[in-house]
């Protein structure tokens, strides 16, 4: 089923044609409104609402509102592929993209080949951007950055070995097979590495194998339902390692402190974004994006999105129109702040067109995220297992 939706200031619209279409600048967007990752696609639905609201609060991009197109991919290759050639002949001047690696990395190919403008806000898979295109452009962090903020912990508190157990989907892979890497180059021993496929529901046996083992750190990299029973099956099973640590995904969501409830106390994740953050306008971006969820709490997803609305609807201003060519030149050229970080895209270590932001850390701690890692968030001190 389509799902095509447009977001002017407020209010979330059904796309048609109209008289005030002449009025407005459209650009694209495609999430999971629906589908497996559609609690992720809340968030950056709640992120596009504020965006957009900001944009055209202040005047609208060349003298025209800003109006969002969004195409919903249901969570699915194909739709989303489907929605993506709607969008090109739509003649958008460029598309934000969203958050599953897995449905990025086909469409932000698909959009270069057309020589679309395709800016990448929560989607993490290094091989998104590496080695990339000339189209493709990417605010939020690689997962590279996701695997070494959880390994800088690892190494500042001496751990010797850790076990990782991550799925197999594109973010996950990308994420684990980091964490090998790094952990090389740290000195610290990966005693176990256990991949799963999608759907897998009993972790028991892999915690077993790795409660045998002992390790020093715990690294998950994995979705939402899953974040949520891991914890359990561990606390179940009796695995104690010194730290239980989440690759973000489904471990920096706020239902998981919720959902897994005692279970997840201690855990430590990596996230993108939090509201304790120093940057101008971070306080609030968070009332604004809270309000925009109907008071629940944002995860970085929504910072992600809104910071991607302000920074595509720059690149068309400093293009000067809505032409494709001229909005890539735009992008190239362009250092922005925001209320989620600075925004500038570099080429570095094999990636292109990727912005160089460094991820934090938070614990759960009191059944509530708090900031750990690094000392520029104002941390509180780590509480380990043993």
């Amino acid at each position: 089923m389509r799902h095509t939706a447009t977001l002017t200031a407020l209010v979330l619209l059904t796309a048609s044609v109209s008289a005030q279409a002449q009025s407005t600048i459209k650009i694209g967007a495609i999430t999971s409104v629906t589908g497996r990752f559609a609690e992720f696609g809340k968030m950056q639905l709640a992120g596009f609402k504020v965006g957009v609201a900001e944009v055209n609060r202040k005047g609208g991009v060349l003298g025209k509102k800003l109006e969002l197109v969004i195409e919903d991919n249901a969570s699915d290759v194909n739709k989303g592929l489907a929605g993506a050639e709607r969008l090109v002949n739509a003649g958008v001047p460029i598309v934000i993209n969203e958050y599953s690696s897995s449905l990025v990395k086909a469409q932000a190919q698909y959009l270069a080949r057309q020589k679309v403008p395709n800016l990448v806000v929560a989607s993490s898979g290094d091989d998104i951007t590496k080695p990339g295109s000339d189209y493709i452009f990417r605010l939020n962090q690689p997962a590279t950055e996701y695997a070494r903020v959880i390994l800088n912990i690892f190494r500042d508190n001496k751990f010797k070995s850790m076990a990782i157990i991550a799925g197999t989907g594109a973010f996950e892979k990308s994420v684990a097979d980091a964490a090998q890497t790094i952990a090389k180059e740290y000195g610290i021993q990966v005693m176990d590495d256990q991949r799963y496929d999608k759907g897998l529901t009993d972790f028991r046996p892999v915690l077993n194998r790795i409660k045998a083992k002992n390790p020093d750190g715990i690294l998950m990299v994995s979705y939402a339902e899953d974040s949520v029973a891991l914890m359990r099956q561990a606390r179940e099973v009796g695995v104690k390692p010194r730290l239980f640590a989440g690759g973000a995904a489904g471990f920096a969501l706020p239902d998981f402190v919720k959902d897994a409830g005692t279970a997840a106390e201690n855990v430590v994740t990596a996230t993108a974004w939090i509201p304790q953050l120093r940057y101008p306008g971070t306080q609030k971006l968070n009332v604004e994006l809270k309000a925009a969820l109907g008071g629940a709490d944002p995860s970085y997803h929504a910072a992600q999105a809104y910071a991607g609305v302000l920074v595509a609807a720059e690149a068309v201003r400093r293009a000067g129109s809505a032409d494709r060519e001229k909005v890539k030149t735009a992008l190239n050229a362009l250092t922005m702040q925001t209320a989620y970080g600075p925004i500038v895209f570099k080429d570095y270590d094999g990636f292109r067109n990727q912005n160089p932001l460094a991820m934090i850390a938070q614990q759960v701690q009191g059944g509530a995220f708090v900031p750990v890692y690094p000392k520029t968030v104002i941390p509180k001190a780590i509480k380990f297992e043993r």
